[in-house]
């Protein structure tokens, strides 16, 4: 049994998570020696010092979540905790939260930061993944099936929101959706959830006219500004995107070398961690970002692809949501920092520095491990037939009846 347990495990997936956070550990202390001497007056590996204990403890959630049977997070209990942590830490953000890079989003415990947004995403994606498995017999009935776990989805995404984290919002709302519309529901509901959408977007306007200058602050306006007159406000909003295009357009194919890029020495805000894969395209080039793109696409398509082999609709959704998760918050970093969207000050999949995001990913990753597992455990294992009876033993056992 246990043999056959240790066989089914995809280790191409494991392989390719263990490279890329190794692979982020060596950029983070290349892009940030000179940002932690010249700005904190810490020593040269004092970010990749921090990064290594982070990694320590994702990998111990990994094996536990890895070996851990996911069906167990289906119990109502389990839902209803992680529902009320998701809620209670977001709230706290917001009484005992501390700012950083203009918004409210950490909690600070001891010696160290936590970040409840990064933790509820993968609470919404095991409550929704639950629940929806949960009403298959009636998942097209909107009010009972559809409407309730969509209703916590809106909410947890609004506490996010007036944290202010845009980025994460939109990455938990867009995640929430996915599994949403691939939880077994017909087109025509979806269509009425489109309709829905359009009529609340529509009732929401005038207020949104109303408290304008509270919601489109300067800050956010600046981003936007940044993002479509980069070099017209190179010394302010588009000082980032500038950088960034300087940085990667610098690197051409091959790259100037690893710890031999010109951004990170303080034009580069946050290099080591939203702008980090500018470094690894200025220092390694095309083929660096070649590596990356490479094996974050090969863990949300091989995630995605498992998820259509699962015959338990809750672990199919799992996979879903957590190789959505990858997938969309990589666009969303990716986008930032190459113009094709506005930046927003998300995280770089296992690349970027950062303790919630590192010790989430990594838990999402053994979940996702674990499901699998059981896929190809049941494919390989469950339908093998049963070992004939000897002739032997069928003529004993006639005799023995007669």
């Amino acid at each position: 049994m246990f043999k056959k347990i240790l066989k089914s495990y995809d280790y191409s997936i494991i392989t390719v998570y263990l490279l890329l956070c190794f692979f982020g550990l060596v950029m983070i202390y290349s892009a940030s020696m000179v940002m932690a001497v010249q700005y904190y007056g810490y020593s040269p590996d004092f970010f990749y010092q921090k990064q290594k204990i982070n990694l320590a403890l994702a990998f111990v959630c990994f094996l536990f979540f890895a070996v851990f049977p996911y069906k167990a997070f289906k119990n109502k209990k389990f839902l209803i905790i992680i529902t009320v942590l998701a809620i209670l830490g977001l709230l706290a953000v917001g009484l005992f939260g501390h700012v950083t890079n203009n918004a409210q989003s950490w909690i600070q415990i001891g010696t160290r930061n936590i970040q409840p947004s990064e933790f509820a995403k993968l609470s919404v994606i095991i409550y929704l993944s639950a629940v929806y498995s949960k009403k298959q017999t009636y998942i097209n009935q909107l009010d009972k099936g559809v409407l309730p776990p969509l209703m916590f989805l809106i909410f947890i995404c609004f506490l996010i929101a007036i944290e202010p984290d845009n980025g994460t919002a939109m990455i938990v709302f867009l995640v929430g959706m996915m599994i949403i519309i691939c939880s077994g529901m017909n087109f025509k509901t979806i269509l009425k959830l489109v309709l829905l959408g359009i009529l609340l977007s529509a009732i929401l306007a005038p207020f949104v006219l109303i408290k304008g200058d509270e919601i489109f602050t300067e800050n956010r306006l600046g981003r936007i500004t940044g993002f479509l007159d980069p070099f017209g406000t190179e010394q302010k909003e588009g000082f980032q995107l500038v950088n960034s295009y300087l940085a990667i357009g610098s690197g051409g194919l091959k790259g100037l070398g690893l710890g031999q890029s010109v951004q990170k020495l303080g034009y580069l805000p946050e290099a080591h961690t939203d702008f980090i894969m500018a470094v690894i395209a200025e220092e390694l080039g095309l083929f660096g970002v070649a590596f990356v793109l490479s094996a974050l696409s090969y863990i949300v398509l091989r995630g995605f692809y498992l998820s259509t082999r699962s015959r338990d609709p809750f672990g199919s959704m799992l996979a879903i949501g957590i190789s959505g998760l990858i997938g969309i918050q990589s666009f969303i970093n990716l986008g930032g920092i190459s113009g094709l969207i506005p930046i927003t000050g998300v995280p770089l999949p296992f690349i970027s520095y950062g303790g919630s995001s590192i010790l989430v990913l990594s838990i999402a990753m053994g979940i996702l491990t674990n499901v699998t597992m059981f896929v190809r455990y049941e494919e390989r294992f469950k339908g093998e037939k049963a070992a004939p009876i000897p002739r032997e033993r069928k003529l004993k056992a006639a005799s023995t009846d007669k």
